[in-house]
C-alpha cells in the first residue's frame, strides 16, 4: 500500500474546502501523513476552482509554483477538482507538470490513480470515480468553526455560470447523513450551510426539506450555532423565516445573492426574481426578524448594461441598506450563453462601476455599524493579532472570511469563546472594543 506524505492546496470556495477536507480524511484513512508544510509532501494535491477565468489562471499557476519543490522531496502533483472536471481535454496534454487528474467525484481514485502513475507515469482519472459523498474528514478551518455541504451542482441555469456544466445537476445528499456528519463534527461554535443553492435542499427528490434539515440539526448538542449561506431568494419561504424567527440556535443572518437590482439584466442573466419581489422579500425580512442581518453579492457590468441601470444599482444599494456585500465584474466564460450577448463591457469600465458600488456600500456600513459604538455585542473569538496585540472575533451579522471583523482586547481570551464586547469605534466594516466579560 501507498504510504507517502501528503500536503494540500486549496482554492476556491468554501463548498471545494469541504471537498478538499474529504481528500483529506480519505488520506488519513489509508493510514498516511498529512503536512501543512508543502515543502514536506511528497505527494501534492492541488484542489483547483475553475468558476471564473482568474479562478483558472490561479489554480493554473499553483500547479505551475508547486513544480519547484521536486528539488526537494515532491515526488508528484495531483489535480483535482473543478478545473480538470471541465476542461481535462486541453488541460492534460498542455499541463504537464501534473501527475494525477481527478475530477469533482473521484476521491475514490486517489490511491489507485497515484499508484498507476508512480508505475506507468502520467494518469487521468477525471471521471471514474464514484462520488464525493462518503468518509471522515480532516478539518481546515478554525476549530470552532466548520463547514456542511448540504447539496451539490445547481438547478439555476443563469447565463453567466459555469456551475452546472462543472458540477451537474442539483443533488441532495442524504438527510440523515448529513446530520451523522454534523455530529461527528464535534464542539462545534458556528456550523455553516452551504451548497450552491442551499434553499432548494430537498427538491431534486420531490419535496423542499431545508427547514426539515436545519430543525434536525438543531437538536445536535455538539453545534452551537448555524448560518445559512446562498440562499435563493426566490426560496425563503414562509417556513424559513419562521425557522430564523423561533430557533435560538440559527443565527440571524441570511446571505441572498441577487447578482443585480434591475429586471431587464436579472432577465438577461437568467435569474428568477426581480426588482420589487426581492423588496418585499427584505420589508417581511426586516419585519418578521428586526434583528436580521442581509448579506447579498452583486454583478457589476455585465453585457448591455447601461449607465443608468448601474446608477439604479446605486440607488437600489441606498434603499435597501444591506449590511454585507460583494461586487464582481462581469467575467466572460466559454460556454455559458451570456458569452455570446452583444453590448460587452470593456473591462476598465467594469472596475470602475465596481469600485463606484464598494464606494457606496461602504457608506451605508459605516453609518450602520455606527448605532453599535457605546453599546455591548456578543463576540466569537476567533484568532489573536499578535502585530497590533490584540483579539479578532465577529458578532453575529459577519460570517468568517467574507464579512468585517470585530477587534477587541482583553486581559485574556480563548478562540472559540464568547466574549461581551463594549464597541467604542467603528470603521466601514469593522468594530474595535474591549471585552468586559466571557
Amino acid at each position: 500500500m501507498l504510504k507517502k506524505t501528503f500536503g494540500m492546496i486549496s482554492l476556491g470556495c468554501d463548498k471545494n474546502r469541504v471537498d478538499g477536507e474529504r481528500i483529506l480524511g480519505e488520506i488519513k484513512r489509508r493510514g498516511c501523513e498529512i503536512t501543512n508544510d508543502v515543502s514536506r509532501a511528497q505527494v501534492l494535491i492541488i484542489n483547483t476552482c475553475a468558476f471564473l477565468n482568474d479562478a483558472r489562471k490561479e489554480s493554473i499557476e499553483a500547479v505551475l509554483e508547486s513544480n519547484r519543490y521536486r528539488e526537494g522531496v515532491l515526488e508528484k502533483i495531483v489535480v483535482t477538482g473543478c478545473l480538470p472536471e471541465k476542461f481535462i481535454g486541453e488541460l492534460f496534454p498542455a499541463l504537464t507538470e501534473g501527475d494525477v487528474f481527478l475530477g469533482v467525484n473521484d476521491i475514490s481514485e486517489l490511491f489507485p490513480a497515484l499508484e498507476k502513475s508512480y508505475a506507468e507515469g502520467r494518469v487521468n482519472a477525471v471521471g471514474k470515480g464514484n462520488g464525493c459523498y462518503a468518509g471522515d474528514r480532516v478539518i481546515t478551518t478554525s476549530p470552532h468553526i466548520k463547514y456542511l455541504k448540504i447539496a451539490d451542482g445547481c438547478f439555476n441555469h443563469c447565463t453567466y455560470c459555469l456551475i452546472p456544466k462543472i458540477r451537474g445537476k442539483y443533488h441532495s445528499y442524504p438527510e440523515e447523513e448529513l446530520v451523522k456528519e454534523a455530529a461527528s463534527l464535534g464542539e462545534t461554535e458556528e456550523l455553516i450551510l452551504v451548497a450552491q443553492d442551499t434553499t432548494r435542499y430537498g427538491e431534486d427528490t420531490g419535496k423542499n426539506k431545508f427547514v426539515d434539515l436545519i430543525k434536525k440539526i438543531s437538536k445536535l448538542d455538539n453545534v452551537r450555532h448555524i448560518r445559512l449561506l446562498y440562499c435563493y431568494p426566490e426560496v425563503v419561504s414562509e417556513e424559513l423565516i419562521e425557522e430564523l424567527k423561533t430557533n435560538p440556535k440559527l443565527l440571524k443572518y441570511l446571505d441572498i445573492p441577487l447578482q443585480h437590482s434591475e429586471n431587464r439584466i436579472l432577465k438577461l442573466m437568467g435569474r428568477r426574481g426581480g426588482k420589487e419581489e426581492y423588496k418585499k422579500l427584505f420589508a417581511r425580512l426586516r419585519a418578521e426578524v428586526p434583528e436580521i442581518a442581509i448579506r447579498t453579492t452583486f454583478i457589476a457590468g455585465f453585457p448591455s448594461e447601461t449607465e443608468e441601470e448601474h446608477a439604479a444599482m446605486l440607488e437600489f444599494l441606498e434603499e435597501v441598506k444591506f449590511e454585507n456585500c460583494g461586487f464582481f465584474a462581469y467575467s466572460r466564460e466559454p460556454d455559458t450563453p451570456a458569452y455570446r450577448l452583444k453590448g460587452q463591457i470593456p473591462a476598465r469600465e467594469k472596475q470602475k462601476r465596481v469600485r463606484a458600488l464598494y464606494r457606496r456600500q461602504e457608506e451605508i456600513s459605516a453609518k450602520k455599524l455606527e448605532k453599535y459604538v457605546g453599546k455591548t455585542l456578543e463576540v466569537v473569538c476567533d484568532e489573536i493579532d499578535f502585530e497590533n496585540s490584540c483579539f479578532v472575533g465577529r458578532a453575529y451579522f459577519q460570517a468568517p472570511e467574507i464579512d468585517g471583523v470585530v477587534y477587541f482586547t482583553a486581559q485574556r481570551a480563548e478562540t472559540g469563546k464568547t466574549y461581551i464586547v463594549k464597541i467604542e469605534r467603528t470603521n466601514a466594516y469593522d468594530l474595535y472594543g474591549s471585552a468586559t466579560e466571557e
